[in-house]
């Protein structure tokens, strides 16, 4: 099995459950061997992985993080490994089959793999002639991956748990949309929890798509890893507008750091969510964020998208704005991916323009110009370099309270100044302080005030930029 992660410290949940169900549901015995890589190792260093292996059969998930790398990567293992057979599973190849049994696949896995993907394997060896397009075949019991190999590929990285598959609800940007929802028996989770806990790993994400979709078996669990003696932080996806009173009680007795919730708000533009066939109650939804924000001890992240049908650059500042003022830890700006699969794909693809390759991002559409999406880009770029990452926090209230400006204008007019990508932080500051002291009303001492104390807080004094260091010996 060969898994392509997007950064080293991500870990192959896929590719680990496939490799436990292969002797689970083989009639043949068959040698199997997990190669992790990431994106950004060379071609040729992932090709040197797989073949170091000697494979017969090579089964690779693809995702939209790098189904880019694999048509050149395809090639290259084909050239070396004449006698391999390719096998292409993950929403990427079940959603976009004939590309890829066109693009260096033998044969497409579409759906679950726990059992179609091992009866292929026997087929093969039993020298037949499979359909290369290789239909599920849903299981009943989920996997369990907690293997000591698989305990030992974690070593610094993140953990990725399932407890359930499908979603009842039908957001159509997504690929779970109106999926029968199968949950892993109660004391099971608790096993697999339980074990990953003392594996040594620090953070372990659930991959649920709506994690609290069942209220009653999410407080089950969330009380479990409260009552945990652990050190990890359990990352949930969840819908904000289902936390209830009893559960948000709950979740305020978590020790610090041991929860963190992503929360897709997405839009609060009405129009926009009704074509995305979204239904959140966003007022009980910002109403539970708070409460549990005033608990300060729960990391709180929510989502909105940039690019979905009829929200335009006004209406898209409105929810930005509206989303910042719950005053979540972290504000994530995305831009709306047209995935293969999805319906939003189906019903839009000749009207919203994007790329053609992955990830399908949004380049223009009716409603949102390129231009509108580079402000976007520049916006997100300075959330990023600076809320998101916990730096200069009492700047930017500062700012925000005395210039009076909207959330959306304040970021988009430092994204706009000062472009940051890869920037020396000290410069970054410099020139933070340059835009934010012509602001209506801001005073540069003050400002400068303000950054001292948000560096000092984050950094060593010995690398404050120049333009502190000398305001600090101006004061005497």
């Amino acid at each position: 099995m060969l898994a392509i992660n997007a950064k080293y410290v991500h870990s192959s949940l896929s590719a680990w459950i496939l490799a436990e169900s292969i002797p689970r549901f083989a009639r043949v015995k068959h040698d199997v061997e997990v190669v992790e890589a990431t994106i950004n190792q060379s071609d040729e260093e992932i090709v040197s992985l797989v073949a170091a292996q000697s494979p017969d059969v090579v089964g690779i998930s693809t995702y939209i993080w790098n189904a880019g790398k694999l048509p050149k990567l395809l090639e290259l293992l084909r050239k070396l490994l004449p006698e391999t057979v390719f096998v292409l599973g993950g929403p990427e190849a079940t959603h976009n089959t004939e590309y890829w049994l066109a693009n260096g696949a033998d044969f497409v896995a579409r759906g679950e793999g726990e059992r179609s993907f091992p009866a292929l394997l026997d087929e093969l060896v039993d020298g037949e002639t499979p359909n290369p397009i290789v239909e599920s075949i849903p299981i009943d019991e989920f996997s369990n991956p907690c293997s000591e190999a698989y305990f030992a590929s974690l070593k610094n990285k993140i953990a990725y748990l399932e407890t359930s598959r499908g979603c009842p609800f039908s957001c159509a940007f997504c690929l779970s949309a109106g999926t029968n929802v199968r949950f892993m028996p109660i004391d099971k989770a608790f096993a697999q929890i339980d074990k990953l806990s003392k594996s040594g790993v620090r953070t372990i994400k659930f991959v649920d798509r709506t994690f609290n979709c069942d209220k009653a078996r999410a407080y089950e669990i969330f009380e479990y890893v409260i009552d945990l003696d652990t050190d990890c932080c359990f990352h949930f996806e969840v819908a904000a507008d289902l936390f209830d009173e009893r559960t948000i009680t709950l979740l305020s007795t978590a020790p610090h750091g041991r929860i963190q919730f992503e929360a897709g708000l997405q839009s609060f533009f009405p129009p926009a969510l009704e074509a995305s066939s979204r239904k959140t109650d966003l007022e009980l939804a910002k109403q539970n964020l708070r409460a549990l924000l005033r608990g300060d001890n729960i990391h709180i992240h929510v989502d909105l998208i940039a690019g979905l049908p009829y929200e335009t650059l006004p209406d898209l500042a409105n929810s930005f704005d509206r989303a910042y003022k719950i005053g979540a830890h972290h504000l994530q700006l995305g831009f709306l991916k047209l995935l293969h699969g999805s319906k939003l794909r189906e019903q839009y693809e000749n009207i919203i323009i994007h790329a053609e390759t992955p990830p399908y991002e949004v380049i223009c559409s009716p409603w949102l110009s390129a231009d509108d999406l580079k402000i976007i880009k520049h916006t997100e770029n300075a959330l990023q370099r600076t809320y998101n990452q916990g730096r200069f926090l009492s700047t930017l209230k500062y700012v925000l309270e005395t210039s009076n400006l909207r959330p959306f204008s304040l970021y988009r007019g430092l994204g706009e100044f000062a472009p940051n990508h890869g920037m020396h932080l000290d410069k970054y500051a410099e020139l933070i302080y340059e835009h934010f002291a012509t602001l209506p009303n801001v005073n540069p001492d003050e400002l400068r005030d303000c950054m001292t104390v948000d560096w000092l807080e984050r950094h060593n004094r010995k690398n404050m930029p120049n333009f502190l260091k000398n305001r600090r010996r101006d004061d005497g």
